[in-house]
């Protein structure tokens, strides 16, 4: 027998009765989950839909089964990430979120363990998500790692950290970074300068790493002595790179050709991180990406690591994760060359 809508209307008020508490042990780690304001409690009770309060030590959570139960879930790691010395953002408040939603909320707590790097500044630099984890222990592992993944998610950031962290302890004489001067829109040859004038705005990103990690002084001194290198992907072939860290970033822009002679590079002692998001594909029509081809092709071979980042791991800004979402959600980007590699 069907319900009538009065039953279904009271089942509903039954449901959103569900209400759960999470207790926490220390005030102090209370206040910087709950953040300025309350800005991260009412970040989780926006996004799951449920009414939070607090009560002395304890924060109540109310509203449907389900969403009391990831708020719950959230809460109780954010807290257990606070004690452990973690700061707790908005950026990390958001991303325990989604993992709550797959049952992955404990995740959050394997955050806490270790730094990568320190800045020239003296700020230490974490991984953020689980995949960035799981491409620093790639990184840390193999001889050659491919990290795919959109915009935001701290592929060249975090290649470049390990790339100084090497140097400095002298488990590489030079760090090499390359990319391909492939153009998004402008052609190369229009534009003012020398070559390397002209190719310098491709590698900035990789500059401004460099001097954040650094230092501009100390950067300039390294360039000077040639034990920074940074050059367009055309400059490797016929080389081979010994005792180097080398990077190359915009990886989706190389073509098969391009990114066997780069790999082939490889010499003794030394590193290499691919770094490309395929959704930025700017080769000419009927042109395969490299980087596709490559991480397909060499994914299974020993020593060699292919790391896919996912919005997920977008931690520039919580606003590009959502741009991210909404263009892969609606086929946005370029994605040429990928069918091929299928």
């Amino acid at each position: 027998m069907p319900s009538s809508p009065l039953r279904m209307g009271f089942l509903r008020g039954i449901l959103l009765e569900t209400e759960k508490k999470v207790t926490a042990e220390d005030v102090e780690d209370l206040a910087k989950v709950l953040g300025a304001f309350d800005e991260n409690l009412n970040a989780i009770a926006r996004e799951l839909s449920v009414i939070c309060r607090v009560d002395g030590p304890d924060i109540i959570i109310r509203g449907e089964e389900d969403s009391v139960r990831v708020a719950r879930d959230v809460l109780e790691n954010l807290l257990a990430l606070s004690k452990n010395g973690e700061r707790v953002d908005s950026g990390r408040v958001i991303y325990c979120i989604e993992l709550a939603k797959e049952g992955r909320a404990s995740d959050i707590t394997k955050l806490s363990s270790g730094t990568v790097g320190v800045t020239f500044r003296g700020k230490p630099i974490k991984c953020k998500t689980v995949g960035q984890k799981a491409y620093a222990d790639a990184i840390r592992k193999n001889p050659i790692v491919f990290g795919i993944g959109p915009a935001g998610t701290g592929k060249t950031y975090l290649a470049v950290c390990f790339a100084v962290q090497a140097l400095k302890q002298k488990a590489v004489e030079k760090i090499i970074l390359t990319r391909p001067a492939v153009e998004a829109g402008e052609k190369l040859g229009f534009l003012p300068g020398d070559l390397q004038t002209k190719v310098d705005p491709y590698l900035r990103p990789l500059y401004d790493a460099l001097q954040e990690m650094l230092g501009v002084e100390s950067y300039v001194k390294l360039m000077e002595r040639g034990a920074i290198e940074i050059a367009p992907l055309a400059y490797m072939r016929g080389r081979t790179l010994s005792n180097a860290f080398i990077i190359l970033d915009e990886a989706q822009n190389t073509t098969k050709e391009q990114m066997k002679m780069f790999l082939t590079r490889l010499g003794d002692n030394s590193r290499m991180v691919i770094t490309g998001d395929v959704s930025q594909i700017d080769l000419p029509e009927g042109k395969q990406s490299g980087l596709i081809h490559a991480s397909l092709l060499l994914k299974d071979v020993e020593g060699i690591s292919v790391i896919n980042l996912t919005d997920k791991d977008v931690v520039r800004n919580t606003l590009v994760m959502r741009i991210v979402r909404a263009y892969e959600k609606h086929g946005g980007g370029s994605d040429k060359g990928e069918s091929k590699a299928q």
